[in-house]
């Protein structure tokens, strides 16, 4: 059986992968900035796993779902606001731009945060409730996953025509992308500033709950021994309800960002690669750890951009794979492995 070395040096021989180290160094600057706004992404919805793992120890592989619900809600208020799908794009001032922008971002995550809340209340809840093993919670999670996945692909086209089903939606462009600025010869436009921005705004509103107020503390507590936060008097239930709200709502936010960047990516299956990368982010950064699911974040979005010109664009998905699994190797609890119930301020 041939080596992996070996392996990749017949794909380097048969050009099956490029090793195109000056352009990377070219478009570095160009390359680092689109990775910090792909990153933003990925570490908001990595805050959702790492939420939820760090109370539950639950993988939600749902939480996907819950992204690309997100997105529908987004695009469903932008409807309900008197927008629809063409060629033209909203061109009526950035105040007014901002604010639909900021409505249809609440829209999304009205829709996350509620399909997240009852998606522990149905699948999650019973099963804590009868002691079930933590295989049944993996398993409830996958089927959700696609559960989710098909009502959207060919029940939701039935309730509400030319909403969901097996073609993605026309996009509805509220923001056309125009250079503000360059740094070192990266060109930086309105969407990336948007999306950094916001992404920002919320890890810092998100870090401040969690460590500095009374419900983080909770959420630390249970995280750390649900047992003795039990005794002390903190709602083990209304903790998880609470922190899986959190999640979907960050989701739902992440979800308006990506259809500014994609607009065409609303689709039934559009929080599936998103989604797996975004547990990879949380997983690189340090499963259950806040700063670790941020920095995971950046960190895979910038790798994946570097390595798509460095390996070809095919490569983009493996590389932040091969990533992952390589900080794995050296750092298995993750870049920061510190757990959600000794996060401090």
């Amino acid at each position: 059986m041939p080596s992996t070395a070996s392996v990749g040096v017949a794909l380097l021989a048969n050009g099956s992968i490029d090793f195109n180290v000056s352009g990377v160094v070219d478009q570095f600057w160009r390359l680092t900035v689109d990775g910090l706004t792909y990153g933003s992404i990925y570490a908001l919805v990595a805050v959702g796993y790492t939420l939820v793992y760090g109370v539950l120890r639950l993988i939600n592989f749902a939480h996907s779902e819950i992204f690309m619900l997100g997105m529908f809600g987004s695009y469903v208020g932008l409807e309900l606001l008197g927008f629809a799908p063409s060629g033209d794009v909203y061109s009526q001032g950035v105040v007014m731009t901002i604010v639909f922008l900021g409505l249809a971002m609440l829209f999304g995550m009205a829709v996350s945060g509620a399909a997240a809340v009852g998606l522990e209340r149905v699948a999650y809840r019973p099963l804590r409730k009868r002691g079930a093993k933590p295989l049944a919670f993996l398993i409830t999670a996958i089927g959700m996953s696609f559960v989710i996945q098909e009502f959207v692909h060919y029940i939701l086209p039935k309730i509400k025509p030319g909403l969901g089903g097996t073609n993605a939606q026309t996009g509805i462009r509220l923001v056309d992308p125009k250079v503000q600025f360059s740094f070192l010869g990266a060109d930086v436009t309105n969407v990336a500033i948007v999306i950094v921005v916001s992404a920002v705004f919320l890890a810092i509103v998100t870090e401040v709950l969690i460590n500095q107020t009374k419900f983080g503390r909770g959420i630390r507590a249970v995280a750390q021994d649900p047992d003795t936060a039990t005794l002390m008097g903190v709602s083990r239930e209304r903790v998880i309800m609470l922190t899986f709200l959190i999640g979907g709502v960050l989701a739902g936010a992440a979800a308006l960002l990506y259809t500014l960047r994609v607009p065409t990516g609303i689709i039934y299956s559009g929080g599936f690669i998103l989604g797996i990368k975004a547990f990879s982010a949380a997983v690189l950064g340090g499963i259950g750890n806040l700063r670790g699911a941020l920095l995971g974040g950046l960190i895979l979005g910038i790798a994946e951009q570097y390595g798509q010109i460095l390996f070809g664009t095919e490569w983009r998905d493996v590389v932040a794979f091969v990533l992952l699994v390589t900080v794995l190797m050296f750092r298995p609890t993750g870049i920061l492995g510190e757990s959600l119930g000794r996060a401090r301020a």
